[in-house]
């Protein structure tokens, strides 16, 4: 039973052996990871999103949220290399292991949760795309739960993959797929966009900024994995910078995504932008790729959800029951979401936000104290107030969406 912080090194500690190093991730491999473990379905709802704030306040709180986010990751990485060279032995391989060495059990409790609920709330919005893209591209009359249901053994098989090393090739073929099918799209809706040439607006008001903060922060859905990608990784000194570049990658594409999106349909584009893009054989082949591309993506994104339930219920051993279970779970409620977009800004604004922004703020605090200098104590106090603030403000207004449309 744990019941002492690992910031407060013990005799024990220091007598035990360390543990047996991971299996390595080369770095084309760890920029992989990187990318389909933040670039997910939060994409798709970006065009919507420009819609209701204007294309600049989009790109404005998309790039705000990018560098705070950005912040957030590499500051968990430094708390971690500072705690693991206060007690050479120490291993602190995930964001709750980082939770237990700052606060002891309630830490790790309050990260474990988190986890559990910003993780497997990205992979209910996966189930729900895949599912009303498939009732779109049938035309089919079924509720969008038969998609779901039918979806469920095949996610059962490849979630029973036990580390992320393994998942790799899936994560390349993941990445292929989604870029290109994102690159097909921003490229048909900008051939739309010529044709037809509907109103957009740069600014819209301000009714729907903190809508567009919760979509933004749900869009960089990676911190969960941020540590565990690290720790796989073969030159961990270098991980800072792919994922660097990996931000870089994805903000301009998201960018780009989200304002094309926009201009092709104006006033008309819809929560999910493959709605929009029709009936052709391009429209197709963009809305499977994509579908392809988050199926895929399930497991990765699973794999903080296995480390905390396993670690507690199995002694930190693979469970395959227990993964099963998980996705069973994941699928019931992604057969009760009844608003894409707004489920969107409900995760990001109330758990993304407190476990991106909020915790890594206070963690960085905590741990390096008067070490700190005044603008990096004022980072840290403004990322956290502002978290706190955004993510009630943002979670009341997305359930009054959500409640609303029911």
């Amino acid at each position: 039973m744990e019941t002492q912080p690992l910031i407060l090194p013990t005799a024990t500690a220091t007598a035990a052996s360390p543990p047996k190093p991971p299996s390595s991730s080369s770095q084309f491999k760890t920029f992989a990871n990187v990318l389909i473990a933040i670039v997910g379905s939060g994409v798709l709802g970006l065009p919507y999103t420009f819609r209701r704030t204007g294309w600049l306040a989009g790109i404005l709180i998309l790039f705000a949220v990018a560098t705070v986010a950005y912040y957030c990751m590499v500051t968990l990485i430094a708390i971690r290399h500072e705690l693991e060279s206060r007690d050479q032995f120490a291993r602190i391989t995930s964001f709750g292991d980082l939770g237990f060495a700052i606060c002891g059990p309630p830490g790790r409790l309050v990260v474990d949760l988190m986890i559990i609920l910003t993780q497997a709330g990205f992979c209910v919005s996966y189930l729900v795309f895949i599912a009303q893209t498939l009732t779109h591209l049938f035309n089919a009359s079924a509720n969008k739960s038969l998609f779901i249901w039918a979806l469920l053994p095949f996610q059962m098989g490849i979630n029973s993959i036990p580390t992320l090393t393994h998942l790799a090739p899936l994560s390349i073929l993941a990445d292929v797929v989604g870029v290109g099918a994102l690159g097909v799209a921003m490229a048909y809706n900008a051939g739309v966009f010529l044709s037809h040439r509907p109103a957009i607006h740069p600014f819209t008001g301000s009714s729907s900024l903190l809508y567009a903060v919760g979509v933004a922060a749900y869009a960089y859905e990676g911190v969960g994995m941020v540590l565990p990608l690290e720790s796989e990784t073969t030159q961990r000194a270098k991980f800072t910078k792919v994922l660097g570049l990996s931000m870089v990658f994805i903000t301009f594409t998201y960018a780009a995504f989200g304002v094309l999106g926009y201009m092709a349909f104006g006033d008309d584009t819809k929560d999910i932008i493959t709605v929009n893009l029709g009936t052709s054989v391009v429209s197709y082949l963009v809305q499977f790729g994509l579908c392809v591309n988050l199926f895929l993506t399930f497991p990765l994104m699973m794999n903080p959800v296995y480390e905390v339930v396993e670690r507690r219920l199995a002694d930190a051993g693979y469970s395959l029951w227990i993964r099963w279970a998980a996705v069973v779970g994941v699928t019931v409620v992604a057969v009760t979401v009844p608003n894409f977009a707004d489920f969107l800004s409900l995760v990001g604004s109330s758990v993304c936000i407190a476990l991106g922004f909020v915790l890594p703020a206070l963690f960085h605090m905590i741990v390096f104290g008067r070490e700190l200098r005044w603008w990096s104590v004022g980072i840290d106090v403004c990322v956290s107030v502002l978290g706190v603030g955004l993510g009630v403000w943002g979670t009341w207004t997305s359930l009054v969406g959500i409640f609303g449309s029911a």
